[in-house]
C-alpha cells in the first residue's frame, strides 16, 4: 500500500494585495522555490485585511504571515489574525508593518497598554507605540545580530545577517520594557541596538517571529530567506502533525 502524503501545509498572507508592493509580487516567486527547491508544499491563501476581522479567519491554517503594505485597510484585522496566531500555536511571521503591528497586538492585549497607537494609522495619539523613525530605513540595508540560542539565530543559522527594509516607523523605546517583561523576546537589533526582531520562547510558541526587515526582499526570489524558509518548515511539520484534519 502506497504511503500517506501529507496534505499541502495551508498559509494565511495577510495583506491588502497589492501589485505596487515589491514584497507582495516576490511571494509567488517564494513559494514556487520553496517547492522546487525544499520540497515544501504549500497552498497559500491571500487574506485582506478586512476579511481578517472575522474570528476564524485565520484559524484553520498551519501558518500565517502578516506581510508589510501597511497602513493596512484594517488595522483591526491585522491585529485579530496576530492574535489569533499567537493564541492558537499556529506557526507565525510578521515583516516590516507585520513587525510593527505584532508589537501592537502584544502590548494591547498581553500588556494591558490598551492606549497604545500606531503612528502611521493614528498620528495624533497620546501614546505611540510605534512612531516614525528618526531615520528612514526605506531603500536601507544594514546588519543585524542576534541572540545566542533564540529562534532568530536557528532560522538564520548565524548570529550576523544583512538585511533590507523599506520602512518609515519603529517602535518606541517607551514601552520596550513592558514588552519584555511581560515575554516578548527582542532577539535582533541593529548596529544601534534598535530592536529588529522580536519572537517568543519556544515552550511558548512553536514558532513565533517578526522582523522589522523584510526577507521576502532577500535576492532575487529565486533562493528563499532561512526565516521565510523556516516558517514553510514549521507549516509543515503542523499540517502533517498526528490529529491534523485536512480543510
Amino acid at each position: 500500500m502506497p504511503a500517506l502524503m501529507s496534505p499541502p501545509a495551508r498559509i494565511a498572507l495577510v495583506a491588502d494585495r497589492s501589485p505596487h508592493v515589491v514584497s507582495h509580487t516576490r511571494v509567488p516567486l517564494l513559494l514556487d522555490a520553496l517547492a522546487g527547491r525544499e520540497g515544501l508544499a504549500l497552498d497559500a491563501y491571500w487574506i485582506p485585511t478586512e476579511d481578517a476581522e472575522r474570528p476564524d479567519a485565520v484559524r484553520d491554517f498551519d501558518a500565517v504571515w502578516v506581510l508589510p503594505g501597511s497602513p493596512y485597510r484594517s488595522e483591526a484585522g491585522a491585529l485579530a489574525a496576530i492574535r489569533t496566531a499567537r493564541e492558537e500555536r499556529i506557526p507565525f511571521l510578521g515583516t516590516c508593518g507585520g513587525f510593527q503591528h505584532t508589537l501592537l497586538e502584544y502590548a494591547r492585549h498581553v500588556c494591558g497598554l490598551t492606549g497604545v497607537a500606531h503612528a502611521e494609522n493614528d498620528p495624533g495619539a497620546d501614546d505611540l507605540l510605534i512612531a516614525p523613525l528618526s531615520c528612514s530605513l526605506v531603500g536601507h540595508e544594514g546588519t543585524v545580530t542576534t541572540t545566542g540560542g533564540s529562534l532568530a539565530e536557528a532560522a538564520l543559522g548565524a548570529d550576523r545577517t544583512v538585511e533590507r527594509y523599506h520602512c518609515g516607523y519603529g517602535p518606541a523605546a517607551t514601552h520596550l520594557g513592558t514588552l519584555r517583561a511581560h515575554g516578548l523576546r527582542f532577539t535582533g537589533a541593529d548596529e544601534q541596538g534598535q530592536v529588529r526582531i522580536v519572537e517568543l520562547p519556544r515552550e511558548q510558541h512553536p514558532f513565533f517571529l517578526a522582523t522589522l526587515f523584510q526577507p521576502e526582499l532577500s535576492g532575487d526570489g529565486s533562493r528563499p530567506h532561512p526565516v521565510i524558509r523556516a516558517l514553510a518548515r514549521a507549516a509543515v511539520a503542523r499540517a502533517g502533525s498526528p490529529g491534523r484534519q485536512p480543510v
